[in-house]
């Protein structure tokens, strides 16, 4: 974990354009994960079976999408919003962090983010992949980056702020549709 608080610390120090929203952030969820490990991470809820392999945490060198999402934890909703000191929608959250975090420039709709990269099917997911939910009837409605140990961050509606849910929430469970792999392994 030291090597991981260490490589964030770099990234952070050198890019003079994070705010200090996100530097906040980053240190929260290094704190959240840390509690995390020092208890039992999983209620035992049980969920829908698309969600289960949430379950496991991989690695495929793409922790910095997770990082800089969970630093803007916090930044109100707007829609059509697309940066922090506009706000965000749920495309517009993604799209900003992949193309800050990750130099990868996304469609602007959910929908067109859906064809982007290749679905991971049951194969368990890693920090910065997509996670897609059908929450209007479509299949790709609405979007989160997933960060790991089970949670996600989205920018959820109109009133709300980006925030980090659990994907394994009845809610979440219930309308997940897939998760698609972006950036290429390291």
């Amino acid at each position: 974990m030291s090597v991981h608080v260490l490589r964030i610390m770099q990234l952070t120090h050198c890019n003079q354009a994070l705010s200090c929203r996100t530097l906040i952030g980053c240190g929260i969820f290094i704190c959240a994960l840390l509690f995390l490990n020092g208890c039992s991470t999983f209620s035992g809820r049980s969920a829908s079976s698309k969600v289960s392999q949430f379950k496991q945490d991989t690695s495929v060198g793409t922790e910095d999408i997770s990082i800089a999402a969970v630093g803007l934890v916090g930044v109100p909703y707007r829609y059509g919003g697309n940066n922090p000191k506009a706000g965000f929608d749920c495309s517009g959250l993604i799209g900003y962090v992949y193309l800050k975090s990750a130099n990868i420039k996304l469609p602007r709709t959910i929908q067109d983010m859906s064809t982007k990269g290749k679905g991971i099917d049951d194969q368990a997911p890693a920090p910065g992949d997509l996670v897609f939910f059908n929450t209007t009837g479509d299949k790709y409605s609405h979007a989160g980056i997933y960060v790991g140990q089970g949670r996600f961050v989205h920018a959820p509606s109109s009133g709300g702020t980006v925030r980090l849910e659990q994907i394994e929430s009845p809610y979440w469970a219930s309308r997940f549709t897939e998760a698609r792999r972006l950036a290429a392994s390291k």
